[in-house]
């Protein structure tokens, strides 16, 4: 009986170590598999054609095809950040694309504004606010108002106009669309120095300080990988995407002392007031020299 046991004792010990082994088989086939068998990283063929506002892009020179490669490989395969630029710039493209046509823009520059703030209305952590990021000294030069109570950098249409000015000062300063992108990023003396001291005239040639020297290529790569979506992975139907709402315009030429309850008349919270006019600092408008502003108001 004894005799019994142990041998079936033993043979547990041999099933159960053969079960151990072959499990530590499987994992080790497992780990070295390492991701799903669809999933690929593929490296990426650059299109011969990239172009910023119809000015060609370089790709024959090693280095410039290097620094394309790296951020159109960088924005593919950050597949969240990416999905949600879609989303969001379903919202705002369409607000964009006639506002930089009635100014006199190239339509992509709308994918300078989309790498400046991914269309999040967040100051940045150097104090750059709005769409366009603009710092308050540079918004308060060309004309917008920007106090505690008011902040039109986060006023669409307004920022939009100085943008539009700016960058076509840039572009006739410095003589082309690329470099008034890059000049958007490094100001205009810091490209327009370093052009003059390298002796050179194209932002592919010269040496700029290395934020400045992606700049251009991420705004490349978000331009390629937001106009072909699918042919870099991303895959999504008309609903998926963020929209905006309609609105209708109030006129406001007084003072108002609380806009919780301006919002009620027009049957709106105070959140969904502040979410389209971003550029209502306070719960309350002072104009005290009487200008005349525009709240946009959801239409329900």
């Amino acid at each position: 009986m004894n005799n019994s046991i142990r041998f079936l004792s033993l043979l547990t010990i041999v099933f159960i170590t053969l079960l151990f082994i072959n499990g530590i088989h499987k994992s080790d086939v497992e780990s070295k598999t390492n991701t799903h068998e669809n999933y690929k990283i593929k490296a990426l063929k650059l299109p011969q054609d990239l172009n910023f506002a119809g000015e060609r892009v370089p790709l024959e020179n090693p280095n410039i095809f290097e620094r394309m490669d790296r951020e159109l490989l960088v924005n593919t395969y950050w597949q969240s950040n990416g999905l949600l630029l879609f989303k969001r710039a379903n919202k705002y493209f369409p607000v964009l694309e006639p506002l930089l046509k009635k100014h006199g823009l190239p339509d992509d520059f709308k994918f300078l504004a989309l790498a400046e703030s991914a269309f999040i209305d967040e100051t940045s952590s150097a104090g750059a606010a709005g769409i366009w990021h603009f710092m308050v000294e540079t918004g308060k030069e060309y004309g917008l108002e920007i106090n505690s109570n008011v902040d039109e950098r986060y006023n669409i249409e307004k920022s939009t106009a100085v943008a539009a000015e700016y960058l076509k000062k840039s572009k006739e300063k410095l003589g082309s669309w690329t470099l008034a992108a890059a000049a958007y990023n490094a100001g205009n003396y810091g490209v327009s120095s370093r052009l003059e001291a390298q002796k050179v005239k194209s932002y592919y040639e010269v040496l700029l300080p290395n934020e400045t020297e992606r700049y251009v290529f991420r705004i490349l790569a978000l331009k390629e990988i937001m106009t072909n979506p699918e042919k870099y992975g991303f895959v999504f139907e008309k609903e998926d995407l963020y929209t905006l709402p309609e609105i209708t315009i109030v006129k406001v030429d007084t003072t108002v002392t609380n806009l919780v309850s301006f919002g009620k008349k027009f049957g709106v919270t105070y959140k969904e007031l502040k979410i389209h006019n971003a550029w209502l600092r306070e719960n309350k408008l002072n104009n005290k020299s009487r200008k005349v502003y525009e709240i946009k108001i959801p239409v329900k």
